[in-house]
Order: structure tokens, then C-alpha cells, then sequence
């Protein structure tokens, strides 16, 4: 997911420059994330500027924040995330150094814990020191620190021709407060305050004298907030860590739980399940998964649709959520600049100097192309997972200017195509959209107008759904305009993008009407949304299965014999969890449910070397024996869409869909994860009934049944 097409903000040609002071892979750095603020750092915890920092709205008010011991770096022994994301934890020991009054201090004589959180806009961090010696110790602690107020886009690689004012740093006993009057007007504040009076204060570090009795600790607590904090100390970020860990909590309990026999399994499944939590910000119109971090700390359409269809089985809020927000900012003008029409869906939003000012067009940005009928596909699904007709009314005015919308959009040629209405936006609007991702066969790069294959399965879905809304509102006039429409797609996309010879789809056809002959993941998301007829999609199935796509990790995005093949690229060979789930759920649909059953399992295997993390790409070299995933140098970690995959797979195997307008359960075929022998959800909403239901392992087969205590309340009716 890029947000610009010019090669120097693609994350494969910016990792040159993130790499330049320290090469450090995104697995191993922390991320935490609070509201409009979040922070990443190393192991050790600290911010040393390259792509990492403490940002909030989008710029970066903490480029450099490290902390030494007797002027060294010191020696890492562990690093971690609690389970809930809230508190990192870094275990830090002294190389030898002297005391601070001369005398030798053997390396592993001071254990230092870093214990870091984020709560309403400010970063607290509780420095321990532990004396394990036998001597007293007095010892130099400094922390070095800058903010640069870069906006994100300058973090990722974009350069400025002028910048605002950057202020001479403003110290008092316990403070510094740094800071930068943007371009915008906007003031940006970063202040920095100690829990006691540095022995020596700059602009740039804050050295202590500690005195620390031998078998004794001591404590050094740090705030950085917008504003000069009341002194820091323990009281106060013990508070911060109660109120974010309920905070935390609280998201966390919407919706249904997953249980399972398996305890590796469930520790993924938690963590999965919290990351969702940490993405997921409250907006005044509900919840909203924002898509990932560092790059993407914002919300998306694309990404909050295909996060929200990955919970909804689970929790249906998040897409109502997703589903107001993107009504709230439905667009109503033309404008080339930010690639808007009225009816259209956004793509993307930005807080940061760069997008106020009109620098770039992502303020509110409108180029993709599949968020639109995504969006109204998802009102659908919430409305089948749901009943709730109430909110669908709501939202029908915008649902009727979306559809417009996308029969604009598909008037000329009888697909939604896309081309960037001005140069500052996206080039390919699709998922893939860096510069590279669609292609001829020959290497040749298409030109617009184009249209995606995928893209018009969405719409084949969006208007079925919309059919099916309007029948329920009585408007069989639209109903039936919008079933011609999806039959209508559905026999174009069976008729031009079909590639006989190799029994595939075509990736898009190009503004002159030629197909690019490419075989892509795009395909499986046809058999997502039920667009083939069953044997092509047999065909399309088993050629994913295959070496060209199944690296034993997960799914390509690209064949292995394409021109552009490539598992160390962005979109040309690496794997997206999240394209991997959409993938599975489509063979699910046509009967390959123990292919996908091999999906998870390789899924899950992945998130188990990626410490129990999906990242939003890993590269796609095939799998050998005794070999871990590759990781994508700079990819996000955590992504919402990724993290969403467990569950979006999890429910493929399960064969579990929820009649919202019936109050029915309906399970087929139900299959468990390799190595699963039982696995149960609590809590789950079936219109105004919540019901634990498992699924166990009997021999060969797998039951669904509810606990006793709901027999009889919710119809579950099981298809083997």
C-alpha cells in the first residue's frame, strides 16, 4: 500500500535511505500506538531518526531519543511488547564503563529496564537502574534527544523546498521544550520533562548523576507531551499505564472471543486480536482499524473495508464504524488535485503540514479505484451479518451516490477504470499500487484508462448486495436495474479478461483495450466475491495451489514466471497476509476448504517466526525445511488488513456465515486448523442473542454445537 507512485517514496527504494545511520529489520522494532499518537524504536528503545520516532498527526515531534550509560550504548538482553500493546519493555545491561568517580565497572553489574507507554498525546518511559554489585556506584545516565517536526512524508523519503521555523530549545530545571511553527500556521510543541533535575541540560541531552547503593534500584521517569508535563514520577505513570490498559480493554471486548485446545495458537490469535485493538482509533462516527505502522497510522478506505470484512463474523461495530466515517467524508465536487467525484469513496487522510498546505493531495484523497464498490459491498455484508436495516437506511443516500458513482465510472468501456487526474496522485489506483504492479506481458508498463480485474469483481458484488438492500426496501425498480448491472459485469469480466491459453485472468485491460496477459493473486479475489463460473474457477484454484503462487508460506502476489517476478519487490512475488486471506476465502466458496485449511497452517507458521506478528508483506521466496519467512525490510508491522487475516482465514476453515436477517447459524463442511482438536466462540452476536459455539474434532470429522445453555435460541444448522 504506497500512497505515491514516484520511485523515491516507493518503501522498496526509500529502504536505502532508512538504512543509511542503522539497518535494522521492522521485526525488530517496537511500535505503540494511542489515539492520534504513535511511536517506534528499537530493542534497546531508543529513536535514533532514520524511519523511526514518537509522531503525532502525522509529523514527527521526536526524531532522536537514546539513552547511555557512562557514555556508552549499552548491552541488550531482551525486548518485548505485553500482550495487551500497551507497555514495551527493553532489558538493558552496562558494557564496562567507569563510575563517576573513576573507578571500573565490569560489564553486567547494572541491569537498566526501559518501560515505555503512550496515553492522550504524551509518552511516558520509566528508566530502572539495578546494582547487582558489591559496590556502590555512582553513574553517569544520559539521554539524548531532537525533534525535527518532519512531516511523514518527508520521514518516507518526499524533500521540501521550504520548511517553517524551527525555535531555539527552551530549558528550565526539569524541562526542555522544543519547537516548530509550520508553514501551516500550526505551532508543534515537544516538550520533555524528568522526574529530577538533570545535572547538566542542552538542547539536545540531559545527563544524570545516579547514585546507586549496591543491591539497590533506582528510578528516573520521563513524559514527552505537547506541553511541559507536572513533574513526572511514579504516580503518574502508573496512572497512564491503568487508564491505557482499560482503555485497551475496552476494545478488546467488542465482539466475540476465540478459544482453542491449541496454546501457541492462542497466544497468535491474541496477539492478532490486539493488534486490531491497537489500530483501532475512535472517531467521532465509531470505530476506524487505521491501516498500519509507521507508514499508514491513518485511516484508509481501502484498508478499513477489507479490515472491518475480515472482524465482521466477530465484530460487526468496527464496520459500522468503517461504514459512517466513509459516508461522512463521501465526496461531493470534482477535483483533479485530489482525484475526487461525487458519490466516490475516500482513500486516504493526512493531518500533517504537508497535506494542509496542499503540498501533496492526501488531506482528503480520493484515488482508488476499488474503494467505492468495496464500500457498498461491505454494507451488504453488515447488513446480511447484521439485520440492521436501520442503519443501512441511514446510510442509503450515500449507498445510491456510491452505485452512481461506480455506473459513471463504468459508462465509457463497461468497467471501472482508472488514470490519475493530475501528476501528484496515484498512478495505479488499485491495491498494487506502486509504479510496477500492472504490466504487460512483455514488461511493457499499460496505459489508462485501466481496468482491474479485481476491481470489477467488486463491483459485480457491490451491485448484487445493493439488489438485495433494495428488494428489502421495497425499490424493485433498482433492484432489478442493479442485478442487470451484475450480471451484466459478471459476463464482461468472463468475456474479456479471460485468457484461454492459460486458463487464468487476465491482471487488467489497458486504455486500448488490450488484456495484460500477467497471472496475479487479483484473480483469486474473483472467486471472493463467486464471480467465476465453477470450472474456470477450478482452474484459477488450482493453479494458486501451485509452486507459481503457493511459496509454502503463503500466496504470491505475482507468478513466478512473470517478467517482473521478484520476492524481494513490493507487489511483483512478495506475500500479503491479507491477500492470501481473500485468496482463501474464495477457494473456500468453490469446495477447496482443506486448501485453505493448508493456508492457515502456513499462515500461522509464518506468524510464529514473525514473534507471533503478521507483517503487511513478507518477501516470497519458497519455503525449504528448516527456514523462516523472509521479512520485507520495510514493511509495517503491525497492519490492520494483516493482523485481520487470522480471522478472515480462521472463519474460511470454519465454514461459518451468520443469517443477521433470519437469526440463523449456518456451518458447511467444517474443517480446524492443523493441529487444533477443538475450538470455541463466546459471545457471539446473532441479532439480539449472544451464543458460545464449538467446533471439535471427532475422528476424522469436525462437529459445530452449542454449549447447552443456548439450545434452542439460535437455529444452527450444519451442512457436512
Amino acid at each position: 500500500m504506497m500512497e505515491l507512485d514516484e520511485r523515491k517514496l516507493d518503501p522498496a527504494v526509500a529502504l536505502s535511505s532508512l538504512d543509511e545511520t542503522a539497518p535494522r529489520e521492522p521485526h525488530r522494532l517496537f511500535a505503540l500506538k494511542q489515539g492520534e499518537c504513535f511511536a517506534v524504536a528499537d530493542a534497546y528503545g531508543d529513536i535514533r531518526g532514520s524511519g523511526d520516532g514518537f509522531f503525532r498527526d502525522d509529523t514527527r515531534v521526536l526524531s532522536e531519543f537514546r539513552l547511555t550509560i557512562g557514555g556508552r550504548q549499552m548491552s541488550l538482553l531482551g525486548a518485548s511488547l505485553s500482550q495487551d500493546n500497551v507497555l514495551f519493555t527493553s532489558n538493558l545491561t552496562n558494557l564496562p564503563i567507569q563510575s563517576a568517580g573513576g573507578r571500573d565497572i565490569p560489564q553486567g553489574a547494572i541491569h537498566i529496564e526501559r518501560a515505555r507507554l503512550i496515553w492522550q498525546d504524551r509518552l511516558f518511559e520509566r528508566i530502572t537502574l539495578s546494582n547487582y554489585s558489591r559496590e556502590h556506584s555512582t553513574i553517569t545516565v544520559s539521554l539524548h534527544f531532537a525533534a525535527d517536526f518532519r512531516d511523514m512524508f518527508e520521514v518516507r523519503g518526499s524533500t521540501r523546498v521550504k520548511r517553517g521555523t524551527t525555535h531555539v530549545a527552551k530549558t528550565d530545571k526539569t524541562s526542555v521544550l522544543l519547537g516548530y511553527d509550520g508553514l501551516d500556521g500550526l505551532p508543534r510543541l515537544s516538550a520533555i520533562s524528568f522526574s529530577q533535575a538533570p545535572d547538566q541540560l542542552s538542547d539536545n541531552r540531559a545527563d544524570f548523576l545516579i547514585a546507586v547503593t549496591k543491591r539497590s534500584q533506582k528510578m528516573l521517569y520521563v513524559e514527552v507531551g505537547p506541553e511541559v508535563a507536572d513533574t513526572p514520577d511514579r504516580d503518574r505513570f502508573r496512572a497512564a499505564a491503568a487508564r491505557a490498559r482499560f482503555g485497551m480493554r475496552a476494545k478488546r471486548r467488542h465482539g466475540a472471543t476465540v478459544h482453542s485446545s491449541g496454546r501457541v495458537f492462542n497466544d497468535w490469535v491474541e496477539r492478532a486480536r490486539a493488534d486490531v485493538a491497537l489500530l483501532t482509533t475512535e472517531l467521532s462516527t465509531g470505530p476506524y482499524p487505521y491501516a498500519g505502522i509507521p507508514w499508514f497510522s491513518t485511516a484508509f478506505g481501502r484498508d478499513g473495508v477489507i479490515s472491518s470484512l475480515q472482524m465482521l463474523w466477530l465484530n460487526p461495530g468496527l464496520a459500522r464504524g468503517v461504514l459512517a466515517f466513509l459516508a461522512e467524508h463521501q465526496a461531493t465536487e470534482t477535483s483533479p488535485f485530489s482525484d475526487s467525484q461525487p458519490g466516490k469513496i475516500m482513500h486516504e487522510t493526512r493531518k500533517g503540514e504537508m497535506a494542509a498546505l496542499r503540498e501533496l493531495p492526501f488531506g482528503r484523497y480520493y484515488g482508488g479505484v476499488d474503494t467505492t464498490p468495496l464500500y457498498i459491498h461491505l454494507a451488504s455484508a453488515y447488513a446480511e451479518r447484521t439485520g440492521d436495516m436501520a442503519f443501512i437506511d441511514k446510510l442509503w443516500p450515500s449507498l445510491k451516490a456510491a452505485a452512481e458513482w461506480t455506473e459513471e465510472a463504468s459508462r465509457a468501456t463497461g468497467f471501472v477504470t482508472y488514470q490519475r487526474a493530475a501528476e501528484s496522485g496515484l498512478a495505479n489506483q488499485g491495491w498494487k499500487d506502486s509504479f510496477d504492479s500492472v504490466f504487460h506481458a512483455d514488461g511493457r508498463i499499460p496505459k489508462g484508462p485501466i481496468a482491474l480485474v479485481e476491481v470489477q469483481g467488486y463491483v459485480f458484488a457491490a451491485f448484487r448486495g445493493l439488489a438485495a438492500l433494495a428488494r428489502r426496501r421495497g425499490e424493485f425498480a433498482d433492484a432489478e436495474h442493479w442485478e442487470g448491472r451484475a450480471e451484466e459485469m459478471r459476463i464482461a469480466v468472463e468475456r474479456d479478461f479471460w485468457m484461454d491459453d492459460l486458463g487464468f485472468y487476465a491482471i487488467a485491460i489497458d486504455g486500448e483495450g488490450e488484456p495484460c496477459r500477467v497471472r496475479t493473486s487479483n484473480a483469486g479475489h474473483l472467486l471472493y466475491v463467486g464471480l467465476p463460473e465453477p470450472g474456470r474457477a477450478k482452474l484459477i484454484a488450482d493453479q494458486l495451489l501451485s509452486a507459481s503462487f503457493h511459496s509454502g508460506w503463503g500466496l504470491r502476489t505475482l507468478a513466478d514466471d512473470a517478467i517482473f517476478f521478484n520476492p524481494m519487490s513490493y507487489h511483483n512475488g512478495s506475500i500479503w497476509p491479507h491477500d492470501t486471506a481473500l485468496c482463501g476465502v474464495g477457494l473456500a466458496r468453490y469446495g477447496e476448504r482443506d486448501s485453505v485449511v493448508r493456508l492457515m497452517s502456513g499462515t500461522f507458521e509464518s506468524a510464529v517466526h514473525f514473534n507471533m506478528r503478521l507483517p503487511e508483506l513478507f518477501c516470497g521466496f519458497t519455503r525449504a525445511p528448516g527456514e523462516a519467512p523472509i521479512a520485507y525490510p520495510v514493511a509495517c508491522l503491525p497492519q490492520a488488513w494483516s493482523a485481520g487475516s487470522t480471522f478472515m482465514l480462521m472463519q474460511a476453515c470454519l465454514g461459518l456465515e451468520i443469517d443477521g436477517w433470519e437469526g440463523e447459524l449456518h456451518v458447511t463442511r467444517p474443517r480446524l486448523p492443523i493441529g487444533i482438536d477443538t475450538l470455541t466462540l463466546r459471545h457471539l452476536s446473532v441479532g439480539d442473542k449472544a451464543v458460545d459455539l464449538t467446533f471439535q474434532r471427532v475422528g476424522d470429522r469436525v462437529v459445530a454445537f452449542l454449549a447447552d445453555r443456548y439450545e434452542g435460541q439460535v437455529p444452527l444448522i450444519v451442512r457436512t
